[in-house]
């Protein structure tokens, strides 16, 4: 099979797409003919040796990849035969291998992808949409709302504009650039705001005082920005800061307003015993009844580090997905 191989760590010019040994299924796992992979910023730090919420950074070489969609065509032993040919979706964790043609991972982990969902769709819901449906449940929108999400056209930030759009919310999504404002008001904002443009925060100054919720995974001067509009109550929820905090090592929170949603906090919100299926399951519904619908940046595998650049580098709209 191919798939893409790091040999050391550093900029993504090291990812090489290579030709290796198809993997085998051991005890109660199958094998996943790969239709569709995804690529999460996380891999980019760990493609740079960084481990962040990982265990540990990764044992090289290795093959990068933690969300992969596609066919099971193979079963190791004790599997149960009806998985064999089901269109499935699994989250690897920390386990590497999937950005190739073949990835093996535990039954468990699997879901049968329901009918209407393609594979790209079906691997950023089990990533990006489980993340969504995490950070939603610290503070339901409503029609009393006015929700801004910063980095909307993300594939994170897309999902969330829709659901708080379907639950009545006025909602104001800020984007890099005319193409990704576009996006952003095609999928419901009610207001899409170009924060490359200097002059951004003059747009929102209606708004100040009036911003009852903010979904935020930028951090940074945006964040700064977004606290400045918070009404009397509002809520700062984060859950990344990819334009880095105030001391560039951690999100932009304020005593009192903000929350940092991610990791434990999340788990113990979703509460039960399989909390991270738990999510999966309900960001898969939603998808498969047709109220959130991710957006899709789709890369050859080989390919791969064009993506990683273009992620790095934002130049990316919804979920990134390599495709064999």
């Amino acid at each position: 099979m191919h798939a893409i191989r790091l040999h050391a760590f550093g900029p993504a010019e090291n990812l090489a797409y290579e030709e290796v040994e198809d993997p085998r299924p051991g005890p109660g796992q199958v094998r996943i003919a790969v239709r569709a992979a995804g690529v999460h910023l996380l891999d980019t730090a760990l493609r740079q040796g960084l481990r962040g919420p990982a265990p540990a950074p990764p044992t090289l070489p290795t093959v990068p990849g933690r969300e992969v969609a596609g066919v099971v065509d193979a079963l190791g032993g004790g599997t149960p035969a009806d998985w064999l040919g089901k269109r499935v979706v699994a989250h690897l964790g920390f386990a590497p291998g999937g950005y190739a043609e073949l990835a093996v991972t535990d039954a468990g982990r699997l879901h049968e992808i329901p009918e209407r969902l393609d594979f790209a769709a079906a691997v950023a819901m089990i990533g990006t949409g489980r993340t969504a449906m995490g950070i939603v449940q610290f503070a339901e929108p409503g029609p009393g709302d006015v929700v801004l999400v910063p980095a909307a056209a993300g594939g994170i930030g897309t999902l969330l504009v829709q659901y708080a759009k379907n639950a009545g919310a006025t909602v104001i999504g800020l984007a890099g650039g005319p193409r990704k404002t576009a996006r952003v008001a095609a999928v419901g904002a009610d207001l899409a705001v170009d924060y490359t443009d200097p002059d951004w925060p003059a747009r929102l100054a209606g708004h100040r005082g009036r911003v009852t919720l903010v979904y935020d995974g930028v951090g940074g001067d945006v964040a700064r920005t977004a606290v400045g509009l918070l009404a009397p109550g509002g809520r700062h929820l984060v859950f990344g800061w990819s334009a880095q905090g105030v001391d560039d090592d951690g999100p932009h929170l304020v005593d009192g307003v903000s929350e940092n949603v991610l990791g434990p906090a999340m788990m113990r919100r979703t509460g039960g015993p399989h909390p991270v299926r738990t999510l999966e399951l309900r960001a898969l519904a939603e998808a498969a009844a047709g109220r959130l619908v991710p957006a899709v940046h789709r890369f050859p595998l080989a390919e791969a580090a064009a993506a990683h650049r273009a992620l790095e580098n934002r130049g990316t709209t919804g979920k990134v997905v390599l495709e064999p």
